[in-house]
Formats: structure tokens, sequence, C-alpha cells
């Protein structure tokens, strides 16, 4: 394995499980990619809300190792996540995945505070009006508020805070979201990026989360990826976001300057590496798990990647049943390149809990 030094998480008093789990996903570097899918246990291809069932572990015979989720709603008071997963079912799924000893991860979607519009409204200077002083920072708290509510109920067996990854304005590179490059300045973005986490640590006593900082596909060099970094006391994993296209040759050639970017930002600032989102959408190529996209991303230290939701028989970026690239898929989770939940299970990530 790669590392030979653990750093300690961003937040001095993170939990003896959160410490465990950033410690062991550090020395797991070099043993293989640790394996997520968003909303895996929810839904997949064909099916809703059955027990037990993942189109990964139908395909695998494993779950994944990491579980992306989105708290998108909760902050508004609502009983059913972006997609229609009601927070109570989501609660036990996280609850389920940790007592298995698989990873979970947050993202949040959440409406513009200011106008009430979706999270892809791209209305200008949001961000700044939310910061303390603000016209609808009090809007922001109140949100952020329900978050920590909701956060603080995901307990494990013995009543310990469970480990979060939790991933706020993520594809902030972008401008597709109110929080996106051309919808606000960088300082007003990491003086609002540092007031959250500050808020839900210290006040909030959150003392369970791993800070992930998420940038879109559009980065092409180290000053697009560092532009808004809102420093290393704020932040626990370095990613992007990226997706496959039509054209294959150019996502290698992209993917592959990305993560020389990331991996060189993860060494100089003492951070983990992600794949923070991912997929080809309906994979129609059958050996892209083998041929395009593994030979890339096996070249890095990288602890995770995650692949997007499994919504619908037309969008979906994990192999279900029967669908082209199954074999291919297997192929990838039985190597030594990836750690899906079977791997993952006997290492006891969060110590002997």
């Amino acid at each position: 394995m790669a590392n030979t030094r653990v750093y300690n998480p961003c937040d001095k008093d993170a939990t003896a499980e959160t410490r465990w789990l950033y410690s062991s996903m550090q020395r797991l570097i070099g043993a293989g990619v640790i394996f997520g899918h968003h909303d895996d246990l929810a839904y997949g291809v064909g099916w809703r809300g059955d027990a037990g069932r993942s189109d990964v572990k139908s395909v695998t015979g494993s779950y994944p190792a990491l579980y992306g989720w989105d708290a998108s709603g909760i902050e508004l008071g609502h009983d059913k996540d972006i997609n229609g997963i009601p927070f109570e079912t989501q609660r036990q799924y996280i609850e389920d995945v940790y007592n298995r000893g698989g990873i979970n991860t947050f993202c949040w979607h959440l409406n513009n505070p200011v106008n009430g519009k979706t999270a892809w409204d791209t209305t200008k200077n949001t961000v700044g009006q939310l910061l303390p002083g603000g016209a609808c920072h009090h809007d922001w708290i109140d949100r952020l508020d329900k978050l920590a509510a909701y956060l603080k109920t995901l307990k494990g067996k013995d009543g310990e805070p469970i480990p979060i990854l939790f991933r706020p304005f993520h594809e902030l590179t972008g401008s597709w979201f109110w929080w996106g490059k051309d919808e606000c300045n960088p300082e007003d973005f990491k003086a609002l990026w540092r007031f959250t986490v500050n808020y839900l640590r210290d006040k909030k006593k959150l003392h369970n989360l791993l800070i992930v900082y998420s940038v879109g596909d559009n980065f092409r060099n180290e000053a697009d990826f560092m532009e808004r970094y809102p420093g290393d006391d704020y932040v626990d994993v370095v990613g992007f976001d990226t997706y496959c296209g039509n054209d294959i040759t150019q996502f290698k050639i992209t993917l592959n300057l990305q993560l020389a970017i990331t991996q060189k930002m993860t060494a100089q600032h003492h951070k983990l590496a992600a794949i923070a989102e991912t997929g080809y959408e309906g994979i129609p190529r059958s050996d892209w798990w083998t041929n395009d996209l593994m030979p890339v991303v096996s070249k890095y230290p990288i602890s995770y990647m995650m692949l997007w939701r499994n919504g619908n028989p037309n969008h979906y970026y994990v192999p279900y049943p029967g669908q082209n690239s199954e074999a291919d898929f297997k192929a990838m989770a039985d190597s030594y390149r990836t750690m899906f939940q079977n791997r993952i299970t006997r290492l006891s990530i969060y110590g002997n809990k």
C-alpha cells in the first residue's frame, strides 16, 4: 500500500469512528479503488424499494463499498429526498451500510435559498446573500439547522454518530448550480464554505463529517482546480465529477489529465483523492470498465470513485442483469483493482466498533 504516513481529519474533534475511517481509507490506497454507487439500495433499473436489492449486487454478488445519498429536501421539511426516497427509509439504508462496514457519502442538491428555485437555478450573487450580514443569512442558518438535525439521527448500534463523507457545493467549477463559478466570486464561495463547515461542526457539534471538495469536469489546470479551495482546515477529500461521452478517446485523455492534477494537489495538501461522481450513461461499450475506465484510474492513488445512479432504463450508470457490460463489470469487480463491500467488510475500517 502506498501511504506510510496517515493524516488526521480537518476536524480536530472528529469522533473515533470518523478518525478510523479516514485513517483506513488512507491505508487502503494501493489496495484497489473503493467502488461506490449513488442510491444503490433504494432503486435500480426496473425496481424500487425491494428489500436487500442492488443492481451492483445482482451483477457482482457484492454490494458496493461506498453508497451515495442526497440530502436535498431535508432543509425544506420534506419527507422524501430529491429522488423520492423517504428520509426514514434513507436513514435505515445508511444504518445498514454502516453496520455492514460500508461507507456513506452525501451530496446536497438544495434549492436556492434566496428565491426557492432548484439547485440548477443560475441566478447570480445568491452566495453573497447567505453570508453573515447578507439578506438571507438567517434562511441559510435555518437550512443548516434542519440538515444538522437529520444528520444527528444517523446512529450506529451503540448510539455513535455514523461517519459521513459530506460533499457540499459539488461541481463548483461549473456554472449550472446557484453556487457555480459564474454565479459567485471565489472569495464569497470560500467564505460560505467555511461558514457552513464551522457552523455544522462547531455550532451543531457534528464531528462525524469528512468534508469533500469536488469540482466539476471542466478544469484543465491547477489554477482552475484550486481557485475556490477553502483551505486545508475545511477539506478532507479532494476530487472531481466527470462523465464519459461518445468520444471515448477524449474521455480517457481528459480523465488522465484530471487525475494527474488531483494527485498533485492531494500530495501537496495531504488529502485523499477521489472521483466523486462518474459514469457512462447506458454503458453502450461492453468492455468500458476494464478497457477504458480502469486502465486510467489504476495509474493513480485514488481512494474511491462513485458511479451515478440507476434511475430508469434510459438513465443508468452501472449494469443490471442482462445489460451489455455485465460480464466486464463483474470482471472489474473480481479484480485486484477495485474494492467492493465484500472486501471492505473484512477490514474493520471503523476500528473495533
